[in-house]
């Protein structure tokens, strides 16, 4: 499987964030879409097929991530 690089998961978790709270807001059908895309990018970009294990996988592939750290599933 292709890895995506660490920069382009850091943009796309960074772009779920900001969707996730533009919907949290005002809910419009408009970032709703968007987020499903970068969701589903996400979901491409790690090999994973759910939107909450792909942000884990791609917080664990940025560097200074630690293997046994499991933060981020409290998340």
């Amino acid at each position: 499987m292709l890895m995506a690089h660490p920069a382009v998961l850091r943009d796309l978790i960074e772009q779920y964030e900001t969707l996730k709270v533009l919907q949290a807001e005002n809910g419009g059908a408009e970032v709703r879409r968007r987020m499903d895309d970068v969701a589903y990018t996400l979901c491409v970009s790690t090999g994973t097929r759910d939107v909450d294990a792909a942000l884990i996988a791609a917080r664990h592939r940025l560097p200074g991530a630690r293997p046994e750290d499991d933060s981020v599933l409290s998340a």
